[in-house]
């Protein structure tokens, strides 16, 4: 595996993980896809007096990449091939643009795990060996010594260029994988909410909320960080890996624990934070059940005035679905939420799920999203991209805004179609509802000067998207 992938084609073409989950090689329809890509962009680009690799850069390369979709998975995509050859075409179908909310954003601190002491540790996030995972994969591969990527590739400079300026997004809710204890996470809560007041007052409006991080298997230390965090930083919600453990334990916990997990729930009550995020499916730490989102039912029932984001839709990983449609774990999840039709504080989240279903199985992601909108509402389920692990976030944002369920799934399974007043829901209105965000604020761009001076490299060719994508990806 190799951290990083920089392509021509404006969406992977291959699993790329956001380093919680092990990716699966390029699949065979995914490398025909591929190759109908780069096969029609070489056609169209000398017509339109471009490079291949210019042309892939423009809507028409996106509308070749949902064709190309759409001829090997079948019709996914609301795409014409006017769009891939004339710019104004595609700006005409696409519409009005969306209020788009991304609840899950990343990027990685500066000074995390400088001597890579973390890589020892189950079910730790290995983000401070990248550099030496990199130096091995060039040995092994010396087709990789171009590939010049650095930990700055992950910096929140670079974070902010991938999601403010190439890409339509809003707002985005910073968060963070875990570390061994809170205070020493990828991007501890001090630096997620100072970045988030840096680029608030540098707008002068609200673009950026930041998560505090909560670990109840440490009992009072954990409770009265809350309180710090709460009094102190102003976090906007609370993160939590039930799966990954802290340093000096060795398996995870429940969130309806009444012992571990309560005790944090009602200190989250007390403070008034009451979003409770949780990293539910894509297995992560030693024991993969801690990660199964079941256990929010009770919680959500007995905390009716907090709300629960489940992140990632609780997905066990990117596999078909079975001919009923049956996709690991969120399926499951969602039909015991169909149990508690009363249960209305339970929000799912598309970060990573979206990006890996879409672009290697899109039946599979009709499925997930068709039972996602049954089971919790269009009012219940929440965007987010797991960005920057999958470069800009603007990819994803185009493939949902075209992403349609197909009408024979629509008819045997009697799922709701994804008009737009669903996507406008799910795009942004509601989080914005959750987060008490104003969606006709008026919200000031970022000043690009103002990157400059903190030392960012930004592309030569000036604000155009990169298509790098910086999770990893077996190759």
């Amino acid at each position: 595996m190799r951290r990083g992938m920089q392509s021509e084609t404006p969406l992977p073409t291959r699993l790329v993980s956001n380093e919680e989950f092990p990716p699966l090689p390029q699949t065979p329809a995914q490398r025909v896809v591929e190759e109908r890509i780069l096969a029609e962009a070489g056609r169209l680009a000398p017509r339109l007096g471009l490079g291949r690799r210019e042309f892939l850069r423009t809507s028409g390369g996106m509308a070749t990449s949902l064709l190309a979709m759409n001829a090997v998975f079948g019709r996914f995509f609301d795409v014409l091939p006017i769009e891939a050859a004339e710019a104004a075409a595609f700006q005409e179908r696409t519409g009005a643009p969306y209020f788009i909310f991304d609840v899950q954003v990343h990027y990685v601190g500066d000074h995390y795990d400088p001597r890579d002491e973390e890589a020892s540790r189950k079910g730790a996030v290995a983000k401070g060996n990248l550099l030496a995972l990199r130096q091995r994969a060039r040995k092994l591969n010396p087709k990789l010594e171009a590939d010049k990527g650095t930990l700055a590739d992950l910096s929140w400079q670079n974070f902010v260029k991938e999601v403010f300026f190439d890409s339509e997004t809003a707002i985005g809710l910073i968060s963070t994988p875990p570390g061994p204890y809170p205070q020493e996470a990828v991007v501890p809560p001090k630096e997620m909410t100072h970045i988030r007041d840096e680029i608030n007052r540098v707008t002068q409006s609200r673009r950026m909320l930041a998560h505090g991080l909560v670990t109840p298997q440490l009992g009072q230390a954990d409770l009265d960080f809350m309180d710090m965090q709460a009094a102190t930083l102003k976090v906007d919600a609370w993160k939590a890996y039930t799966g990954a453990p802290p340093k000096g334990f060795h398996h995870g916990w429940f969130v309806d624990d009444e012992k571990i997990g309560y005790p944090m729930l009602e200190q989250a009550r007390k403070l008034g934070v009451k979003r409770f995020c949780a990293h539910k499916g894509l297995p992560l730490g030693p024991v993969p059940d801690y990660n199964h989102p079941r256990d929010l039912i009770k919680a959500a029932r007995d905390f009716p005035d907090i709300d629960f984001l489940v992140y990632h839709a609780g997905l066990l990983n990117a596999t078909a679905p079975k001919p009923t449609g049956e996709i690991p774990w969120t399926t499951e999840f969602c039909q015991m939420k169909k149990k508690e039709p009363a249960l209305t504080n339970i929000y799912m989240e598309l970060g990573s799920t979206f990006g890996q279903l879409v672009t290697v199985n899109p039946t599979a992601c009709a499925h997930l999203l068709g039972q996602l909108v049954d089971a919790l509402g269009a009012d219940h389920v929440l965007w987010g991209t797991d960005s920057i692990w999958y470069g800009t976030p603007q990819w994803q944002i185009e493939a949902f805004r075209r992403f349609e369920i197909p009408e024979a799934l629509i008819t045997q399974h009697k799922y709701a179609p994804l008009t737009r007043a669903v996507k406008e829901q799910i795009f942004g209105l509601n989080a914005a509802r959750v987060f008490h965000v104003d969606v006709n604020a008026r919200r000031n761009e970022i000043p690009k000067d103002y990157l400059s001076r903190m030392k960012m490299a930004y592309l030569e060719e000036g604000a155009r998207p990169s298509h790098r994508w910086y999770g990893w990806v077996t190759g």
